[in-house]
């Protein structure tokens, strides 16, 4: 096993971000046409918070069993992205190892790490997936 590689080995770099000024609808949008389930939030390149599925199910779960667009409806009138996004936040510098990746991900905390470079710039994102599918290649 190659415990020493660089993080960009196993990190997605093609992002789906979004910032403080979207809709929490479109945030729902982009986590299901897209299939994600983590959506960094920037402010330009930099990492200001996160949203991640949970978080949507979280807000969302007083509209269960309405339509998508009741749902979208009261998202946008009850909460921003910046009520809901997670801002204290575990990163990975862009110069670590994919073992420090299996390392933060096997706390079970969360599913998904940003990477970031030195002056915070969002840089990638390592999930568990991510570090699955790098096992898988090994054997």
């Amino acid at each position: 096993m190659k415990r020493n590689e660089p993080l960009s080995t196993v990190m997605s770099t093609e992002l789906t971000t979004v910032n403080v000024t979207h809709k929490l609808s479109e945030v729902r949008k982009l986590q299901a046409e897209k299939g994600i389930h983590h959506v960094p939030v920037v402010s330009g390149t930099k990492l200001v918070g996160m949203i991640s599925a949970t978080d949507m199910i979280r807000v969302s779960f007083s509209a269960y069993g309405a339509d998508a667009r009741a749902v979208d409806a009261m998202l946008d009138h009850e909460f921003s992205v910046e009520q809901v996004m997670s801002t204290e936040l575990t990163t990975l510098s862009n110069t670590q190892k994919v073992r420090d990746a299996a390392t933060v991900l096997a706390s079970g905390k969360f599913h998904s790490v940003p990477v970031v470079d030195a002056e915070h710039n969002l840089v990638g994102l390592v999930t568990s997936t991510d570090l699955i599918r790098y096992l898988a290649d090994q054997f």
